[in-house]
């Protein structure tokens, strides 16, 4: 049987401009059993719409902090990095591929609160300064990116509950921006324990999943497979 194609989202660099790749992402695909497909680092319908047409899913990868105007709010920060481009093609794959012709797709950190955004949710800009609960949890941890951080517990009446062997597992935590308000049209698959949103699903979709940690850096997890495996075999 071949290989799906699986559309993965380009990584880009603001100081090289150009655009790379952390090959956990690709190899996690490959060794689920897909055939990973950088997407051109182009938000013009004619050139990104074509190459994702020819995908059969899609991994929305990490990156760049979304920028706030997609949600109705002021940057908090002139030097918060952002990446419209990104920006706008991922919005375009998700409504016209992922949303309007159902194709599978997992969305990773970024990914993640990408799919919340476009399907009309918020979020925390700066989670260390918006977002206050207890207990008090390191969130991004920029050193160590694949070392185990903290808990998060699943909801255990998600359909996609079944893709985890436990129902509180760690993970590594590597973001500065998170979920503040959930698209009306998803819904949460885990929390940390501090409550704030770790993974959501788009529950009438056959596979539209999103996880706030990264599992590409945490591939001897049981768990971490089972993500890109699912996508793999939605894909086919």
């Amino acid at each position: 049987m071949a290989r799906p194609i699986i559309g993965v989202m380009p990584l880009w660099d603001d100081e090289k401009q150009c655009v790379w790749m952390l090959p956990g992402y690709l190899d996690c695909v490959i060794q689920a059993g897909g055939l990973p497909l950088i997407l051109p680092f182009d938000a013009s319908p004619d050139v990104v719409l074509p190459a994702a047409s020819i995908c059969s899913g899609f991994l929305f990868t990490g990156g760049h902090s979304v920028a706030p105007l997609l949600y109705g709010a002021s940057p908090r920060s002139e030097g918060d990095k952002h990446c419209p481009t990104r920006d706008l093609m991922e919005r375009q794959v998700l409504e016209s591929e992922v949303l309007g012709k159902g194709k599978p797709a997992l969305g990773i950190c970024r990914g993640l609160q990408v799919m919340n955004v476009v399907l009309g949710g918020s979020l925390y800009q700066e989670l260390s300064v918006e977002y206050r609960a207890a207990p008090a949890l390191a969130h991004y941890r920029p050193s160590g990116q694949g070392i185990l951080t903290h808990h998060v517990e699943l909801n255990g009446g998600n359909r996609f509950r079944m893709l985890f062997d436990s129902a509180r597992f760690t993970v590594n935590s590597y973001h500065q921006q998170g979920v503040r308000e959930l698209a009306s049209s998803l819904e949460v698959l885990a929390w940390a324990v501090d409550g704030l949103v770790e993974a959501v699903s788009l529950p009438d979709h056959v596979f539209c999943l999103g996880v706030q940690w990264h599992p590409e850096l945490m591939a001897v997890e049981s768990h971490s497979r089972s993500l890109f495996q699912a996508l793999v075999m939605q894909s086919q």
